[in-house]
């Protein structure tokens, strides 16, 4: 007996056609970053984009957390105009800021506007994670000081969903001071008797957690999401020691005392109403 015989036929792996791609729709399906799952896209649209299997969050457009949050969607844009310039003439920054608009379809890395949930006005604040990160410039740190000054004039709630790498380098110290003039902003808005609900999701980082988005009446975080100043490899240098596995994370902060609660994303509108309703009893 040959040798070949012995163990048996071969098998070979055969690779599609380009004709056999072509029939195969791009997109149909995602694989989940932590379980590793297999997922129809429509199965985790239906699903919040939320895995079935493991529950991983997956980041969101600001789009679509607008659809998912206000009543029927609709939301009347703040500052639609605004755009960033290059006050450094940083180099490709302009470009940068050209790729992230036509990828995104938004102007800058956050949303501001007014809606309803559950009937109850709220002034809102979304960021796209897809926009250079939602990192901070000048713009971002304009539309979210002018959304605190719409929500104290007309006094409706604000409520900030965050995400972002931190602040804007191209930009320089025009970054860095959106940190005060936020902070400023909103301390004047509270101090007025105006209620801020703050949400983070992963990742919430750099200048937005040291300023705004830990600053809520309310810190809520959506399981999973990184929420910290420095990365953890810097704070480990730093320290010389080494952090437990799940530092940073929400379930983290919550366990230690910097989150109010951690919410999954099919729980948030729900709890986000529930906490408008008790606050507009309150006030009358």
């Amino acid at each position: 007996m040959a040798l070949k015989d012995f163990f048996g036929k071969k098998r070979y792996a055969t690779i599609p056609s380009p004709q056999v791609k072509k029939e195969v729709p791009e997109g149909i399906m995602v694989k989940c970053k932590k379980c590793g799952a297999i997922i129809y896209n429509k199965e985790l649209e239906l699903n919040l984009n939320v895995c079935p299997k493991c529950q991983y969050h997956f980041p969101i457009s600001a789009q679509e957390r607008i659809r998912i949050t206000l009543d029927d969607g609709h939301f009347f844009e703040y500052d639609s105009d605004m755009r960033s310039s290059d006050p450094l003439h940083f180099p490709d920054y302009p470009q940068k800021i050209a790729a992230a608009m036509e990828m995104t379809g938004l102007n800058e890395a956050v949303l501001t506007g007014e809606g309803t949930i559950k009937g109850f006005p709220v002034v809102m604040a979304v960021m796209d994670s897809r926009f250079i990160m939602a990192s901070m410039g000048s713009v971002v740190g304009e539309k979210i000081a002018r959304a605190l000054e719409n929500a104290a004039m007309k006094k409706y709630p604000l409520l900030i969903f965050s995400a972002s790498g931190g602040a804007r380098m191209q930009e320089g110290m025009f970054s860095l001071m959106q940190m005060a003039k936020t902070t400023a902003a909103l301390h004047h808005f509270q101090q007025g008797g105006g209620l801020y609900i703050s949400v983070m999701t992963h990742p919430t980082t750099g200048g937005v957690s040291a300023s705004f988005a830990m600053l809520g009446d309310y810190n809520f975080a959506e399981p999973g999401a990184l929420i910290g100043f420095a990365g953890r490899r810097i704070i480990e240098q730093t320290i010389r020691q080494e952090l437990p596995e799940d530092f940073q994370t929400a379930e983290f902060l919550l366990k230690h005392g910097q989150l109010d609660r951690v919410i999954p994303r099919r729980e948030m509108r729900e709890t986000l109403a529930k906490i408008l309703e008790i606050h507009a009893v309150r006030r009358r």
